[in-house]
């Protein structure tokens, strides 16, 4: 590689950069000043990635870097913004709840960091090597995020799960991958795509591509490859799982997307098939398993399964419509998620500490009607109800879905939203409806911003659905160009 190409890559990669050069000086801040240093970490790592964000969005050029193995275009901005997003959120609603849930550690924000390098760097590979390196980083991160309480069992537990299936799953990933480059001979998408094009579609390539769906199948948590899910939701510290919630499946989402649309749309009715299969499994496993849940956080990790099945809606049509789905879908989610792990943390009470039982937010209309209030519109919005931002993010997946003649998947997604919709009215009756039990601690400033900003999006995306549409539209005719 020239200087100058070297110069011209560098100049891409400056939010990379910028985060894994800044990790490293935390990380040398956090080890000579002790663990009293936590939040001085903490704030340096939340300006940290909101500097990174603004440069992706005001500075950042686009092009390839680094002989291709990395894409800065317009899509792997989109989903890297609202990956930074998420990361930011989870780490500032972490701040008031930090001593409490013993993650009180400057390695946490520093883990944070890196993860969510391993995420932007997951958003801009451009081939199969590049891919799998953002996946480790990535994941290594996130083991040790889920485990980060080590004076907790249940911690414990949900790490040690999550780091033994997600081991697995690298390895499948990592033997698709071994397989499409032994049976097509190359490791970047566009020429991947180049030699399918010309009719060099084998049985090999085919098994490859299901070892690396299923090894992205468990990043976003889906059907059959989503058994890690609720267990670490449940054990991991409620920060922990509403970063995990957020923007890791953010990241994943936009990686399987890239990989499909741009390395093999030539075999598009091939991973089509798999895609449909995932998305019914997940939509109805995720609509039913959840009924009979009594703890929120498992409730809110069948929830998650089954919207990752409602995003694959769109991406199962293979269109530009509906890309731009799944890119609105997953930024709603992660809102509406988000400010209903922003509702959970809140659910503390002065003996007993954090509680997670649905049943705890028992008439919590009259003990704290505005937290009340707004869980409720984060529910409806979950359970697609309209105005609400959640009807738009399903009405465009499915609206894709039927554009492209998969009317029996758009169908099953209508009728598993139904299903859906029981478990969280449930937790409105709940709240509304029985008798008030002992009242919650008032809310921390931190929760109080993220529920309002979240609630007021949710409600009023009514207002701004047309710019976000139009940036989503943007991303995903970038795809479809470069295909």
């Amino acid at each position: 590689m020239t200087p100058e190409l070297l110069v011209a890559s560098l100049q891409l990669t400056i939010p990379e950069l910028m985060l894994a050069v800044g990790s490293m000086v935390l990380l040398m801040i956090g080890v000579f000043s002790g663990n009293r240093s936590s939040t001085m970490v903490t704030g340096l790592a939340v300006a940290l990635l909101i500097i990174s964000g603004l440069w992706l969005v005001l500075v950042s050029g686009e092009g390839l870097a680094f002989g291709g193995s990395f894409l800065q275009d317009p899509f792997a901005r989109f989903m890297k913004v609202l990956t930074l997003i998420g990361s930011i959120t989870a780490m500032v609603m972490a701040v008031g709840h930090a001593q409490e849930e013993q993650i009180d550690r400057f390695e946490f924000p520093v883990l944070i960091v890196l993860a969510t390098l391993g995420m932007m760097l997951m958003i801009s590979a451009n081939d199969l090597i590049a891919l799998y390196l953002g996946i480790e980083l990535q994941s290594l991160a996130l083991y040790v995020i889920a485990a980060i309480n080590r004076d907790s069992a249940r911690s414990t537990e949900a790490g040690l799960k999550y780091f033994v299936l997600g081991a697995l799953s690298s390895g499948m990933l990592l033997y698709g991958a071994s397989l499409i480059y032994g049976f097509t001979g190359h490791i970047g998408f566009e020429e991947i795509a180049e030699t399918l094009a010309s009719g060099d579609r084998s049985l090999g390539v085919i098994f490859g591509l299901v070892f690396l769906l299923a090894g992205i199948a468990f990043k976003i948590s889906a059907v059959p490859f989503h058994m890690w899910t609720p267990d670490v939701y449940e054990g991991a510290p409620t920060p922990v799982t509403a970063f995990f919630a957020a923007a890791p499946k953010i990241a994943a989402m936009a990686m399987l997307v890239r990989i499909v649309i741009e390395a093999f749309e030539p075999v598009a009715l091939d991973w089509q098939q798999i895609i449909v299969f995932i998305s019914i499994a997940s939509m109805v496993l995720g609509a039913f398993a959840a009924i009979g849940q009594r703890n929120i956080k498992r409730l809110m990790a069948y929830s998650s399964i089954g919207h990752m099945g409602y995003a694959l809606v769109g991406l199962a049509a293979g269109s530009q419509v509906g890309v731009r789905g799944v890119a609105i879908y997953m930024l709603i989610y992660m809102v509406t998620t988000l400010g209903t792990f922003a509702c959970i943390l809140a659910m503390r009470r002065k003996e007993e500490g954090n509680v997670e039982q649905i049943d705890d937010l028992s008439g919590l209309a009259s003990t704290n009607p505005l937290m009340a209030t707004v869980l409720t519109v984060f529910m409806f919005s979950l359970a697609g109800i309209p105005p609400l931002a959640g009807f738009f993010a399903k009405y465009f997946v499915f609206l894709a879905a039927i554009e492209s003649g998969l009317y029996a998947l758009a169908v099953i997604g209508v009728l598993a939203s139904v299903v859906g919709a029981y478990y969280y009215l449930r937790i409105v009756k709940i709240m509304w409806f029985d008798e008030a039990g002992e009242s919650f601690v008032p809310v921390s400033g931190e929760l109080r911003l993220v529920m309002g900003v979240s609630g007021l999006f949710v409600i009023g995306y009514v207002l701004v659905g047309g710019p976000i549409g139009q940036a989503a539209g943007v991303a995903a005719k970038t795809l479809f160009i470069a295909g």
